[in-house]
């Protein structure tokens, strides 16, 4: 456990940089940035699942004020279609293979097949209201058993880079001499991005180049799919995101929307502006697919586990293999020497799915941690103890070590401020009234991901000693600048407020985009970086100036401290950078700094590790579940900001409460549509639904993954969290829960 500097900016808890803008009001979003003679988008979707468009009619709408309507017949075509890729590796991260209104085929409902263009958005709307399209309709598969007969095992899943069958070991002969066998199979519904801001792109071109606005996880990422698709060089793709209202996933790649803008405004000769309505999120951004995932878990005579089968069966588009990734942490997170992992897919008429916070692991370790608790009432075995005896000290998988753990120092951290007692818990559930009160735990994990190519970042020390740091990444919530700001002041010992960050610019120096909890790592690593070669060029400034107090000290001897350098063991003598630049006339000091992450092969497992427990009150006659508080101990590596960690994970815990008791679309068969496309029927907790909330951190020292031992937050604190509440759900109630999320008729 490492324990921060005194002094030391990172760690310690900042307001965010961004607040007062978003809270005043003066932040602007993509869909508010001004530009001269816009043209407003407003996307037609297709209003049957499967099919041909046989005919569109688009008289009525131009002549109701539309300036233009696109469709398969107009619609230039993209130059290409690239691969379905993770965003974090650098290059183009299409949404899915499909493009839309490059033919007439309907392959899912809500599928764009016009857009319609107008000088106001109100015009916009009600002209594609007007336009008038005839099908040929076809059956729809978007529910799970409509096409189970017709599954199929893919070679691989997941962008083509994971193979749909994993082991290690041999599960049948653990099976076979098992004492204690758990088989348990889950369905989880489909779930739908719902940040507060609905993505929106706008685009502008000045010759041969294009500027692009647009609600992005990864500008860069945006910058590359949309040279692809237009078939440009990058260079001539400026991508903004100054600001955005979330992203959990849905907007890590880029949908057609996106795409779509700079198109338009290329055919049209004027600035393009689209923005997706809350109904077309449900169709535009990709999903949570619907999922089946079956756990065997075996176990010797004391309650070590001997062996562990996970099969996953979900629903992909017609045109992609895609599954989250849902059996890597449940296999990894217990040292289980036998381990089996199968993906099989169902086409269905849906987007290809895509990330959704804490992707894969979310769902994965709900079956695993229930499963987990179901071994331990056989046992009858506390549910602590028996996953502190089976945790995996190292890696089970590549038989590495942990590049840090502190998994254990969780658990008992978390079920210490809980107050769990296994004496209690083995007692049955308590009461209060007519609410049973039942305890629950799960555990929490999530891999260290890297990027695919070097994290870059640019400072520049002005002549006034103030730093402005730069970086092509952007905000999406996370408060990445804030951080980024204290990591820099670190480094050059340069006051939190004299510190400017910019960022939500391709312009500046490239960084991934901030996906599968890496933001945090990769960013402060580049800026890290880039502040360490400021520092050596200032010190040897000093060293080579006869003026200096610092000249022919040895270089070790110097610290950078409150704006200036000094002699580490004797803070008097030194001077202000001010002072330094000043004397050599300087009006600036500058230096791009570029971290290479670790080689993928590194003989280490990187995971980051955290418990959470929940304690639930059911009523026994009317099956309503109300969360009544929840407990997270987490170890993400270093903190870098106490108050933006803890409200991370206060998210995550959240959204598990949401996925547990909750979110779930409901397919309609009769014509493929998601029949709750709205915040009116597509529920989601708000204030009332929210238990009180124990947060803590263990920090673990990790040299290896990043310079600052950073290993990330974002979706840690949502995996464990569902799991933890429909554990204390079966204790409060007795009842076997296999439905998620678990409604009132499952415990009626």
């Amino acid at each position: 456990m490492t324990a921060t500097v005194p002094d030391s900016l990172v760690g310690r808890g900042f307001d965010r940089v961004d607040g007062r803008a978003k809270i005043t009001g003066a932040a602007r979003y993509t869909a508010e940035v001004p530009l001269q003679g816009i043209a407003h988008a407003v996307l037609v979707g297709a209003r049957i699942g499967s099919g041909t468009v046989v005919s569109i009619d688009t008289s009525a709408a131009l002549a109701a004020g539309a300036v233009a309507v696109y469709t398969h017949e107009n619609l230039p075509k993209v130059t290409a279609v690239p691969p379905v890729f993770p965003s974090a590796y650098g290059g183009p991260a299409p949404g899915q293979t499909f493009f839309p209104m490059q033919d007439n085929t309907i392959h899912y409902y809500g599928q764009p097949i016009a857009v319609v263009l107008a000088d106001t958005f109100e015009a916009a709307q009600q002209a594609a209201e007007l336009v008038d399209v005839r099908y040929d309709r076809r059956e729809a598969v978007i529910r799970l058993d409509d096409g189970r007969a017709a599954q199929y095992q893919p070679d691989q899943i997941f962008c083509g880079l994971v193979p749909a069958v994993q082991a290690r070991g041999d599960f049948e002969a653990a099976a076979r001499a098992a004492a204690h066998t758990v088989d348990a199979t889950f369905h989880f519904a489909a779930n739908h991005h719902n940040p507060i801001e609905c993505s929106a792109t706008a685009a502008e071109w000045d010759g041969d180049t294009v500027t692009i606005y647009d609600a992005t996880q990864g500008v860069t990422a945006t910058q590359a799919t949309v040279a692809a698709y237009l078939g440009m060089s990058p260079s001539n793709v400026r991508v903004i995101a100054h600001y955005v209202g979330g992203g959990f996933g849905g907007k890590a790649m880029m949908w057609p929307h996106v795409t779509l803008a700079p198109m338009l405004a290329r055919e049209l000769g004027r600035p393009v502006k689209v923005v997706l309505n809350r109904e077309q999120m449900f169709y535009g951004t990709g999903l949570r697919e619907e999922q089946e995932q079956r756990v065997t878990l075996t176990a010797d005579a004391d309650g070590t586990f001997t062996g562990l089968r996970h099969h996953k069966l979900s629903v992909t588009s017609t045109f992609d293999d895609w599954a989250e990734l849902s059996l890597s942490v449940a296999g990894q997170a217990y040292g289980i020497p036998n381990w089996e992992g199968r993906y099989r897919l169902v086409r269905g008429n849906t987007m290809t799915p895509t990330f959704m916070r804490g992707p894969g692991e979310a769902s994965g370790m709900v079956a695993m941690e229930c499963a987990v608790e179901e071994m331990a009432d056989q046992l009858g075995m506390d549910p602590v103890a028996l996953r502190l005896r089976n945790h995996a000290v190292i890696d089970p998988e590549s038989g590495h070590p942990w590049s840090s753990d502190g998994y254990a120092a969780c658990v008992r951290q978390a079920a210490q401020r809980f107050g769990w007692s296994a004496e209690q818990r083995r007692a049955g559930p308590g009461r209060s009234g007519n609410w049973l009160i039942g305890w629950g735990m799960g555990t929490a994990g999530y891999p260290v991901y890297q990027p695919g190519q070097p994290q870059r970042a640019h400072v520049r020390l002005l002549a006034d000693g103030s730093l402005i740091v730069q970086a092509g990444t952007q905000d999406f919530g996370t408060g990445v600048a804030t951080t980024m700001a204290q990591v820099a002041g670190d480094v050059l010992g340069i006051p939190f407020e004299r510190i400017r960050v910019d960022i939500g610019d391709t312009d500046y120096p490239n960084i991934a985009a901030a996906v599968g909890s890496m933001g945090a790592g990769i960013i402060s690593a580049a800026v890290h970086t880039a502040c360490e070669d400021l520092r050596g060029q200032l010190i040897g400034l000093a060293l080579a100036d006869s003026g200096s107090p610092l000249h022919d000290h040895a270089v070790d001897k110097i610290e950078a401290r409150d704006g200036a350098l000094r002699l580490r063991l004797d803070p008097f003598v030194g001077e202000e950078y001010s002072e330094l630049l000043s004397r050599n006339h300087l009006i600036d000091l500058d230096a791009i700094g570029a971290w290479y992450p670790p080689a993928q092969d590194m003989p280490y497992g990187c995971m980051s590790f955290g418990a959470q427990f929940a304690e639930v009150a059911v009523d026994a006659d009317l099956g309503l579940v109300r969360v009544r508080r929840m407990v997270g101990a987490f170890a993400p590596g270093r903190v870098l900001n106490a108050k933006l960690a803890r409200s991370q994970v206060l998210g995550g815990l959240n959204w598990g409460l949401s996925q547990a008791l909750m979110e779930g679309s409901i397919g309609d068969p009769r014509d493929g549509r998601w029949s709750n496309a709205s915040l009116l029927e597509y529920l989601l907790p708000v204030n009332a639904d929210a238990p009180e909330v124990d947060i803590s951190f263990v920090e673990v020292e990790d040299s290896v993954v990043n310079p600052l031992g950073v290993k990330g937050l974002g979706e840690l604190g949502m995996v464990g969290a569902a799991a933890a509440i429909v554990n204390a759900i079966r204790h409060a109630t007795g009842k076997t829960l296999r439905e998620i999320p678990v409604r009132i008729e499952h415990l009626l």
